[in-house]
């Protein structure tokens, strides 16, 4: 997966005027760390200002999804961010926190019409982690970030459809 082809970002992405909440999971901390710094640092490339770029952090992986929702709540951001890393290990822990975390993630998303990049890295071990935690992951996030937001002018659009479709087609 980490030689997938992920195709090719537009070029004309122009991440002005963007608003971007970050938020890292400490536990794992070196990793994230980096995942973070590239992350903001190919969002400044993309144009997005750092003053606009809001980070928190929070103990670990369970506890992204919560912060996610405060920061979706309070309709200041364009696109969020949730970064952490996941190491399995000897119990049946890995799954649930792998498993939770990211559908706490995707919720955010749904229930807010609001962009989630999920790079919350679930790995076998501490050398996977330190493999795609650098600028290629970094870009990879920025450039859905920064292409992103039109998706939620694209659910403005299907959410006034719906709204004006005849009562038998919406529950």
């Amino acid at each position: 997966m980490q030689d997938a082809d992920t195709g090719t970002a537009p070029q004309e992405l122009d991440g002005e005027g963007l608003h971007i909440g970050i938020v890292r999971a400490r536990f794992n901390d070196a990793v994230t760390k980096q995942l973070e710094e590239a992350c903001v640092a190919e969002l400044a490339v993309l144009g997005v200002a750092a003053k606009h770029i809001k980070r928190v952090s929070v103990p670990g992986a369970l506890e992204v999804p919560l912060a996610l929702k405060v920061m979706a709540d309070s309709d200041e951001f364009d696109a969020l961010v949730a970064l952490g890393c996941v190491i399995r290990g000897e119990t049946y822990h890995f799954e649930l926190v792998a498993n939770e975390s990211g559908a706490g993630v995707t919720r955010v998303a749904l229930d807010h019409q609001v962009p989630v990049a999920n790079a919350i890295l679930t790995v076998d071990n501490e050398a996977q982690a330190w493999a795609p935690a650098g600028h290629k992951i970094a870009v990879s996030i920025a450039y859905r970030l920064v292409s992103q937001p039109r998706q939620k002018e694209i659910a403005d659009v299907l959410r006034q459809f719906v709204l004006r479709a005849p009562p038998n087609l919406v529950e």
